[in-house]
Order: C-alpha cells, then structure tokens, then sequence
C-alpha cells in the first residue's frame, strides 16, 4: 500500500505505545513509529512496533486478519517505519497484558536491508561498527536509557541552578586568544584573522560576576589534546558556575549539594531506564570528604606509589586512590604551581592554592577554586606562566570595574552522565562523539 499526502494526513497518531494498556479493550488506536522485531509462528505474526516512549506488541491472526492486512505484515521488515490502525485487545501473554489488531497499515518508508547492526542489540557489535551507524544504534534500548538519563539530568541542574539564584548565560566559543594558555587550541580560520574555539568559558564567566553575580552555563567546550582514552573527548557539554563573593569553599558545598539533587531527581524520574541499564544511583551524603593534596600523597606513599610534591597526580596513581576511596571527595589545597594561572594562591602559604578537584573514585567530575581578583597578582601570574598579559588585556581592563571576590568550577557533563549510567566509555553517553580519530558522523 504505498502512501501519499492525504493518507498521512488521515493517519493522525491517537496515543503512543506505552499509552496502550487493557483498560482501553476495543478501542480504536492509530499508532505510529518503527517495527522493531518480527516474530512468525506460522499461524500468527508478531510485529513489535517502537517509538519514543517505548513497544507494544502488534498481533496478526492470519486467520482472523484481512489478506491485504496479511500481505502487509509480511512484507515489512526492521526498522520500516509505519502508521498502524488496529483494535486494542486484553491478552495477558502479551507484553504489558495488551496486543493490538490491525485493521490497515501504511508504509511510511522503509530501511534498507540488511541493517548493518542489530537495533535489538541481541548480536554485539564493536563500539565502531555502532558509532559509524548511530542513529541507528540509539535505538537501542540501552542508549534510549542513557540519554533519556542524560536529559533528566540537565533537567535537574537547571532546576536547582534556578533554586539558587544562579542566572544562565552563553559564552562565545569562537574567541581570539587561549581561555586558559597552553596549547590545546583548535585553530579556527576567521575571515582575514586566525581565531579558536573556546576551552572554556573561564574568562566570561569570571567577568560576568560584575552584572549578575551568580551565573552558569551548560554548553560545548573544545580541547585539543591529544589522549585518548576511556574518559576523554575533544567536544564535550562542560557545567559551568561562578559566583561572587564567594571563596572555594562557597562554591564546593553548590558543587556537593547539586551532585546530591541531581543524584537523588535521576533516582526518582528515571527508575525505569536504571533497571533496564541494570544500575543503581546511590544518593550521596553531603557534605563530601576533603582530603588536602598533602594527605593525598602520604597515601600514595603509603600504598607504594611516589608522587614528588609540586608534580600532577597521575592516572594509576588515581585508579589507586579510588579504591581508596570509592564515592564523591575533594582534593584541597593544591600547589599552586600546578593550578591555572587565575586560582588564587593562599594569602599566608602562597606556593598552596585555593584550588580544588572533585573526584568519583578514580575519576575527576570537577574542577575550580577561589579566583584571583586582583589584578596585579593576577598579571604576575599569568608570567609565572609564561603568559603575556597583553594577550588578555580586555579581561584584564574589566578588573579595573570593581572585581568582587569570586569562586567557581567546571563539571565534565558526560563524565557525570557516565557516573549516573554506569557506563565506562564516556563515547557512549555521547549523541556523536569527537575524539582524536573520530570526525564523523
């Protein structure tokens, strides 16, 4: 039955699939989206029709069905995409107790087969072979799962942003000089001049404490660095909050209370997408441990593993620590050295900053720390640096308007996701990852 504008005009859907229970026996129902699964057992043919909201099952008694109807079903194959008028029928072997009819089917386009993967996710396929044909690997259940997570994620962190008094705001991600230094930097041909995009809004938001005092933003940072790993990403979804007159502590009791809300809505809202990824959430108590750089390092020590003071904590050293400790903590009291350039140094133990890192076991979720508001000891950082200042004269110029005291920090979205998912490659809880090798699709 081919299809034409006015047939997809009648052909309005009524309800989607998960509205389809026994109470509605004998109704008439128009349902539309894809066939997710077919099933022949001779006499009766089983279609599992999907949409956004999840499957019912499609009963065709051949016996019972017009031949028109019949031949239909028995053309169609995974993945076509179809309308279907049928009667919804109580039936307690069915999915759910119910099953529907059909009375007329239009083919509103079909796949091409062979599909190059299972949408069932039945037959395994390497993360490649997936992310080569994500649309269609996002219809698997898992992936709805993870993503529909995601979404009530975000839900939630703007929720509480709003709760709190913070304001959103947009940043720009084409900008003319390093966010932060250093030479992770995306090169961006911009009319007659070279520009980049954004690492980061650090600068922005810092600035914008000035007008609104409490401001975040959710939006795509770039890194071009060149690890490639489980956790890393060149395009990734960065959260990012600063406030005024606020110091590092301020801004880590909002990082641990919003990871506590975000935790505890995901537990409520997504109960069913938890037990098909078959993973719990646990709700954290706050407030999280704070354990100071030094403490760090004595256990490492301890556990046989030497980190010099003043040098980065490297991987194995933080797979180590998350057995250690496997839940949310702090890391306070970092040497400054090895902080960016705006964390401000302690007033009575400079070579210590205000800088902080959250951790999840062996993983970094967060990043901040009091910042420098004052403008000379910032300039003399950023040539601790081998930063030339005149590269940020028009952020430095904004701290002769008055620049409160403030604090921030950054969340990696997708390492939070993974954290509330359960997955461990962070490419999965990504719609279309960018790494080092991978541009497309």
């Amino acid at each position: 039955m081919s299809m034409n504008l006015h047939a997809l005009q009648s052909w309005k859907r009524t309800h989607y699939t998960m509205e389809i229970n026994p109470e509605l026996d004998g109704k008439e129902v128009v349902l539309s989206g894809w066939i997710k699964e077919i099933r022949d057992l001779g006499g009766i043919k089983f279609l599992i029709l999907r949409d956004k909201e999840g499957t019912v099952q499609i009963t065709v008694p051949k016996d019972e069905t017009n031949e028109q109807i019949v031949k239909m079903a028995e053309d169609l194959q995974r993945q076509d995409c179809v309308s279907i008028r049928g009667i919804v029928r109580r039936m307690e072997k069915a999915p759910r107790g119910v099953e529907v009819i059909p009375k007329s089917i239009i083919v509103l386009n079909r796949a091409k087969q062979p599909l190059p993967l299972d949408i069932t996710g039945r037959t395994p396929a390497d993360i490649d072979v997936r992310l080569d044909a994500r649309i269609l690997d996002l219809v698997r259940e898992e992936n709805q799962a993870i993503f529909r997570i995601r979404h009530t994620a975000l839900e939630a962190i703007r929720e509480f942003f709003s709760k709190n008094g913070f304001i959103e705001i947009h940043t720009p991600k084409i900008i003319a000089t390093a966010t932060e230094g250093g030479a992770n930097l995306f090169p961006v041909a911009y009319f007659e001049r070279e520009a980049f995009l954004a690492q980061s809004p650090q600068l922005y938001k810092e600035q914008l404490v000035i007008d609104f005092e409490k401001v975040y933003e959710i939006g795509p940072t770039f890194r071009a660095e060149k690890s490639h790993t489980r956790r890393h990403l060149t395009e990734f979804i960065s959260i990012d909050i600063e406030e005024a007159f606020a110091a590092a502590e301020d801004v880590m009791q909002v990082a641990e209370n919003l990871l506590q809300y975000v935790c505890k809505v995901v537990n409520e809202r997504c109960r069913r997408e938890l037990e098909i990824l078959k993973h719990k959430v646990e709700v954290p108590n706050v407030p999280f441990k704070r354990l100071t750089y030094d403490e760090v390092i004595s256990e490492l020590k301890d556990a046989g593993i030497k980190v010099s003071w003043g040098e980065d904590i490297p991987t194995e050293a933080y797979r180590t620590l998350g057995k250690m400790h496997p839940y949310f903590y702090f890391i306070v009291d970092w040497p400054t050295n090895i902080k960016p350039f705006y964390i401000k140094p302690k007033d009575d133990k400079p070579e210590i900053s205000e800088g902080f890192d959250l951790m999840w076991h062996w993983i970094e979720i967060a990043s901040g720390g009091t910042r420098i508001h004052n403008k000379e000891l910032l300039i003399k950082r950023m040539k601790e640096q081998n930063l030339n200042p005149e590269s940020f004269k028009y952020h430095l110029q904004v701290f002769d308007y008055g620049m409160p005291p403030h604090a921030g920090w950054a969340i990696g979205l997708e390492r939070l996701v993974m954290m509330l998912t359960g997955v461990r490659n962070i490419r999965e809880v990504v719609l279309f990852p960018r790494d080092r090798f991978r541009l497309v699709p």
